[in-house]
């Protein structure tokens, strides 16, 4: 007797979950259904493609082979489901897109009435984190990441690079003065991150030619926190281009120490698990980001 789509469903999902009861969460199943899912699958198969603890669940040699399979199977249905939808201009289904509060907020939400009017038939799922997520426990299927990329299992689109600068508002620069060195920013309000050390590495090199990074006199979890506190004349922050660009514009954030500026950008990329078949959905928005973020918000 062969498995069924909904057995290799249940399969992986208790796989990407870590549980059967997590499985049973995201599939709208009961946990029996999904267990009793699983032992016909491997009755069926005559293997163990599971190992079952009190603690955990493990993959057999069997289970790996399978799950391999398993993925490009359901990946293809989905694949042809979504062909099929696109023949009438129809992209249909859900979408869950994961980015850093900040990118969400500045870059993303200014642009999503124009997609979801290109698109109504996609629904979408914003999710926000200051830290990389899991994509497959979160259930993400695109994700925005800024920054270097260390994880080799996900698949990257570069959108574009989005500069670093120093910026304060006049108000504070008018009742402290504005640093004319790097050394002079030891006697100001340095604003920086409590939880992402790497972000407090400034794009400013010292005179014994190392990278200048600040320990923070008033620190916060988000950028967007830090832009506020900057435009309330707290002190220097140093954020990426993306994030401060109506400021700039209004002159309620002016540049500091501009000329000392090492010329660094972080790398935007949309994101995807390797081992996924790209949804037309997540295509659909990768592109659309694309589209509408080089010269608007982010450099090529």
């Amino acid at each position: 007797m062969k498995s069924t789509l909904e057995e290799q469903q249940a399969f992986v999902t208790v796989v990407d979950s870590g549980s059967i009861t997590g499985a049973a969460e995201r599939l709208g199943f009961t946990v029996s259904g999904v267990s009793r899912a699983l032992n016909r699958l491997e009755q069926k198969l005559g293997a163990t493609l599971l190992r079952r603890t009190t603690r955990r669940l493990e993959l057999t040699e069997e289970g790996e082979t399978f799950l391999n399979h398993c993925r490009r199977i359901l990946a293809a249905v989905e694949e042809a489901e979504e062909a099929m939808l696109d023949r009438h201009n129809q992209p249909q289904g859900r979408l869950r897109i994961n980015a850093a509060p900040s990118f969400m907020q500045f870059v993303i939400v200014p642009v999503i009435g124009e997609f979801r009017a290109r698109y109504p038939g996609i629904t979408l799922e914003l999710d926000t984190h200051d830290r990389f997520v899991d994509l497959l426990e979160q259930r993400v299927d695109l994700a925005i990441r800024i920054g270097k990329l260390e994880d080799s299992s996900l698949h990257a689109r570069l959108l574009g690079h989005s500069p670093l600068r120093l910026l304060a508002s006049p108000a504070y620069l008018e009742r402290h003065g504005a640093p004319q060195s790097i050394d002079e920013l030891a006697h100001h309000s340095l604003m920086g991150f409590s939880q992402l050390e790497h972000l407090n590495h400034w794009p400013l090199i010292r005179a014994d030619g190392k990278p200048l990074h600040i320990t923070p006199t008033l620190a916060a979890s988000s950028g967007s926190t830090l832009i506020e506190l900057a435009i309330a004349g707290e002190g220097i922050v140093c954020l990426a281009d993306f994030m401060t660009i109506v400021p700039r514009q209004q002159g309620t954030l002016v540049d500091v120490l501009p000329a000392l500026i090492e010329r660094q950008a972080q790398a935007v990329n949309a994101v995807y698990y390797r081992q996924a078949t790209l949804s037309l959905r997540a295509r659909l928005f990768m592109d659309f980001l694309a589209e509408q973020m080089p010269g608007r918000y982010l450099q090529g």
